[in-house]
């Protein structure tokens, strides 16, 4: 086959079961959507879990193979999503002391380190490493390591860069950040606290590297404490400083925020005005590119009446566990502008769109292969883009080609250079990434990959499918 012929095929061909229930007219199976197909479920009894709550997610460094981790009542479940149409519910850590329907879940060095609201539950370590060798799913894990520090806790971060957790909403430093030295994840140590600025619900700290010069450098807390936002400067454990506070009009709770990747804005989650206001849901965008002096931004109001609860940023993509309404994806792009606008939803209750406690608690979106943890109080979604499912060549700027006798896929670039290769199994699994320093023309090596369609990703923007016969 020459290689013109090739091309047609690579531009033509077609796949239609690519998720287990494609989100076709605003529907997957029984759930409304936009732009995301459900992979899989797993119910609360599949997991002999009650209710459940956060979830988390690790890719083993080894084989690159992904895993979820969910918050129960009673306890840490532990799913393997290599096959995300086909997951395996691997086991379950029951909860340290009692029962909870606070549970929360961070990872760091492939330890996975849980908190509870359950009484002097303190901090469970686990090897996630474990997961590489369970031989009779589902198996009852043992933790590696427990940290007693302190009892009851209402949730954690983590910064990866320092090495530092923090538990938040316990019963030291007046429910303030805890400070645990996790370095050697089996061996936390305690390493202080902060209570100038009382209970915090829920914080995201980073090393700062943003508009603000007197803050280079600095590890910088931003703590949602129920009536408003706090920055800490947290870089001397023994010493934290407290930076500025802001409040907001029509507040309830300060529940939730995450900070964009540029530093300059944190995007807040109130969990209560909804509830007391009777607005749809509102998201708060505090303006922080000076630390000193934040202010509010604007208000981003979406198109149902749910509450809002925990969201996260992966890159310009803001993902929002809209509690009934589901996950809601939102474009951030034009955030200086006082823009922001929905691009797709999955909602896995629905039964309803109200304010209230019911739904979606929380999801995980940064996954390489594109798909997305949905951990609901009713059980374990897992969902993709469309876009990975259904794709195109959506630029006339490359011309792709694979030479039938060498497996070599060949790329040429007409007008925009290319910085990088992507590709994909239909499962959404990364194969190959392989960064260019503005090429026009690159060339892969597809000997080792069986027969077979592909999904190629140039620069992160462009699609197309690649067959191999």
């Amino acid at each position: 086959m020459n290689v013109l012929a090739r091309i047609s095929l690579i531009t033509l061909f077609t796949i239609n079961l690519i998720a287990q229930t494609p989100c076709e007219n605003g529907m997957a199976g029984d759930y409304p959507c936009d732009g995301y197909d459900l992979q899989s479920f797993i119910s609360l009894e599949e997991m002999d879990g009650i209710r459940g709550n956060d979830s988390w997610g690790w890719t083993d460094p080894e084989d690159g193979n992904e895993y979820a981790i969910m918050g129960l009542k009673n306890g840490t479940a532990f799913i393997d999503i290599s096959d995300p149409i086909n997951p395996i519910y691997l086991g379950k850590l029951p909860s340290h002391t009692g029962e909870s329907i606070w549970r929360d879940i961070k990872v760091f060095q492939n330890h996975a380190f849980i908190v509870s609201e359950a009484s002097n539950h303190g901090m469970q370590v686990f090897d996630l490493t474990r997961l590489r060798t369970v031989s009779n799913p589902p198996e009852l894990f043992t933790e590696d390591a427990h940290y007693d520090g302190f009892g009851a806790s209402h949730n954690i971060a983590i910064n990866e860069e320092t090495g530092f957790a923090y538990s938040l909403g316990d019963n030291t430093y007046a429910g303030g950040a805890h400070f645990i030295d996790i370095s050697d994840p089996l061996n936390p140590t305690a390493a202080g606290g902060y209570s100038a600025d009382g209970y915090t619900h829920d914080a995201h700290i980073k090393n700062y590297n943003g508009p603000d010069t007197d803050y280079i450098g600095k590890e910088i807390y931003v703590g949602s404490n129920e009536d408003r936002v706090v920055i800490v400067d947290v870089t001397d454990k023994d010493n934290p400083q407290h930076i500025a506070d802001l409040s907001y009009t029509n507040f309830s709770y300060t529940h939730q925020g995450w900070i964009t990747d540029d530093f300059k804005y944190y995007i807040l989650g109130d969990e209560a005005d909804e509830l007391d206001f009777g607005f749809n849901t509102k998201t708060i965008i505090l303006d922080i590119s000076d630390l000193d002096n934040p202010s509010h931004s604007f208000d981003y109001i979406g198109p149902t009446l749910a509450t809002d609860h925990n969201g996260y940023i992966k890159e310009d993509v803001f993902y929002l566990a809209n509690n009934a309404a589901g996950l809601r994806v939102i474009d951030i792009s034009e955030i200086e502008t006082g823009t922001m606008t929905q691009l797709g939803y999955f909602d896995s209750h629905p039964l309803n769109d109200i304010a209230g406690y019911e739904g979606i608690w929380s999801t995980y979106p940064y996954f390489e292969s594109g798909n997305i943890v949905i951990s609901d109080r009713e059980g374990f979604f897992l969902v993709k883009p469309s876009s990975l499912g259904v794709v195109s060549i959506t630029s006339e700027s490359f011309e792709v080609a694979l030479n039938s006798k060498t497996d070599i896929l060949n790329i040429q670039s007409s007008e925009v250079t290319i910085f990088s290769v992507k590709i994909y199994d239909l499962n959404g699994k990364k194969l190959i990434e392989q960064p260019f320093n503005s090429k026009s023309t690159v060339a892969i090596n597809l000997n080792n990959f069986s027969n077979g369609v592909y999904v190629l990703k140039i620069n992160d923007l462009f699609v197309s499918k690649v067959l191999k016969l």
